[in-house]
């Protein structure tokens, strides 16, 4: 049986972010942290339908000093108790760094694959932002763009974009039942 896996993006996927110099930011603090209302439901829907869930999130803050390591695992601890995620993987460097892990390179989506069996081509990746999208592009995933607020840049087009995660869920959802993901619908 092949293995279909839905990684997830953290901080305005799962989470929510706030707002830091008129820019939507991850939280900083445990007392920032908050799950988006509707998404341990989310969630749970993927899980039941036999998705392995995994979530890939590019943690810089940690390098840069504003939030310490400790709290970005007590936020994850926060993840794993109300929702049902196989896996949180967290890159802490900065784009400077060049590190195969930080999105949008594919290595934290590739490394989950190796660990888990999972075949990607059948696998998609959730995300808000365009790093999301083309770390998802990179390692041969389909890809879904959480249309939340301004578009940013970036090459790669998603497979889908919508709203919610709810209706990314629908999607996956839809296509796991069809057994097709081929049209791409833009905004």
């Amino acid at each position: 049986m092949v293995k279909r896996a839905v990684f997830l993006d953290r901080d305005g996927v799962l989470n929510a972010n706030i707002e830091r110099d008129g820019r939507p930011v991850a939280p900083t603090t445990l007392a920032e942290f908050r799950i988006l209302p509707g998404a341990a439901e989310a969630v749970l829907r993927l899980k039941r339908a036999g998705f392995t869930l995994v979530v890939v999130t590019n943690q810089p803050d940690v390098a840069t000093g504003r939030t310490p390591r400790s709290v970005v695992d007590a936020m994850n601890a926060q993840l794993r108790a109300a929702m049902p995620v196989d896996d949180i993987k967290v890159c802490f460097h900065v784009d400077e760094d060049r590190c195969a892990c930080r999105k949008p390179q594919p290595g934290m989506i590739l490394e989950a694959a190796r660990e888990r069996g999972i075949y990607l081509p059948d696998s998609f990746m959730v995300g808000d932002r365009w790093r999301d999208i083309e770390a998802g592009r990179n390692a041969g995933c389909k890809t879904i763009l959480l249309n939340i607020g301004p578009v940013q840049n970036g090459t790669t087009q998603p497979d889908r974009i919508v709203k919610t995660l709810s209706e990314a869920v629908d999607c996956i959802l839809l296509d796991a039942s069809a057994g097709s993901y081929n049209e791409v619908i833009s905004q």
